[in-house]
């Protein structure tokens, strides 16, 4: 008679109403002229039962007729016999006709729920092969960049002509970049699974990110940072920042400057990765921001900016660039939560770590 995920529960509430329905009905029919009590209850046991379970048509058209015809009997036997007005039975029509509205109502809700239900999983499924996607492209990928790179070597120990070195540099070059992007992509990927946050010394943080970048690149370092303390995932922070800071390192050149600047204050913190290089004209910057590869990542890709844009969306903040051809530019991540425990940290990246 009813079809649903739980059929046990759908028979414990079915099967009450109908039981309570009986008694209300014998009690309508021993009472004349006070039925009007029972005769709710039997009707609105039966909305609620409906509401809280899944009914087949056939079920509902049955449960409708027999109480309609029940309800109907006794006050037109009560009416007959004078015992109240036939004014009283137009209740019947009136009840039954509300309950036909609440079944339109309720059925256009569950085939909305069903609908929602279809889009979700439909949209977890492409999830999960866009992950997989991924995670296979990017496996299968390494090991033919490995091989390739090691072929690349040998011919360029094999070969010392300036013709070949030329051509074997090019394409080691090749290889890092597709190593990179290969990287990166796994690291988008990680970026959409949960991760915990933990209480972290930012300024610390990022003494200890610029100090792993300071050899790889002849520039002047220098971190400021008076945040303290805030809670994020410091792998996550980690992989954006290095992919702003290989952007500052790919626009600058040896000599030129590259600030890490942390400031936190009651409304939250925010992170600068301010370099002192060729800058960008308006036309890259917007594309930056929205994401229109033009050539002004590591990459060429975008895929660095995206991975900063998941960790900072995912701490409720922003991402802000501000740049001018010759002047160089400043990426600024803002996240909107206070501070604690902050102190203040300013000094060269060499000088600190003497």
């Amino acid at each position: 008679m009813w079809a649903t995920a739980s059929p046990s529960t759908n028979r414990l509430l079915v099967g009450g109403w109908a039981v309570a329905a009986v008694l209300w009905s014998v009690l309508m029919y021993l009472l004349p002229g006070q039925e009007t009590v029972p005769f709710h209850f039997i009707w609105i046991g039966l909305a609620l039962v409906y509401g809280f379970t899944r009914w087949r048509a056939a079920g509902m058209v049955t449960a409708l007729v027999l109480v309609t015809a029940v309800t109907g009997y006794i006050l037109c036997h009560h009416a007959a016999l004078g015992q109240i007005g036939w004014e009283e039975t137009a209740e019947v029509p009136l009840m039954a006709s509300t309950f036909g509205v609440m079944v339109w109502h309720v059925n256009r809700r569950n085939l909305a729920l069903g609908e929602v239900q279809r889009l979700a999983e439909a949209e977890r499924r492409r999830l999960e092969v866009h992950q997989l996607f991924v995670r296979l492209a990017s496996h299968e990928l390494r090991t033919p960049i490995t091989v390739a790179r090691g072929y690349t070597e040998l011919v360029r120990a094999a070969h010392h002509d300036e013709t070949t070195l030329e051509d074997t540099d090019v394409v080691l070059d090749e290889m890092d970049k597709l190593a990179r992007i290969t990287q990166r992509l796994v690291t988008l990927m990680q970026m959409e699974e949960p991760y915990p946050l933990r209480p972290t010394d930012l300024d610390l943080e990022l003494l200890r990110i610029a100090r792993r970048w300071e050899p790889t690149a002849d520039r002047l370092w220098y971190v400021h940072s008076d945040i303290g303390t805030g809670m994020v995932n410091s792998e996550r922070l980690e992989a954006a920042l290095d992919c702003l800071i290989e952007n500052a390192v790919k626009f600058t050149r040896p000599g030129d400057r590259i600030e890490l600047v942390g400031h936190g204050d009651a409304s939250g913190w925010q992170i600068r990765v301010v370099d002192s290089g060729a800058g960008m004209t308006p036309e890259e910057a917007a594309a930056v921001h929205a994401w229109i590869p033009r050539g002004r990542t590591a990459t060429g890709t975008g895929l660095g900016l995206a991975i900063v844009r998941s960790v900072v969306q995912a701490l409720g903040g922003q991402i802000h660039i501000e740049t001018a051809p010759g002047r160089g530019t400043t990426v600024t991540l803002s996240v909107p939560t206070g501070p604690a425990g902050a102190t203040t940290l300013t000094a060269p990246v060499t000088a600190l770590a003497q």
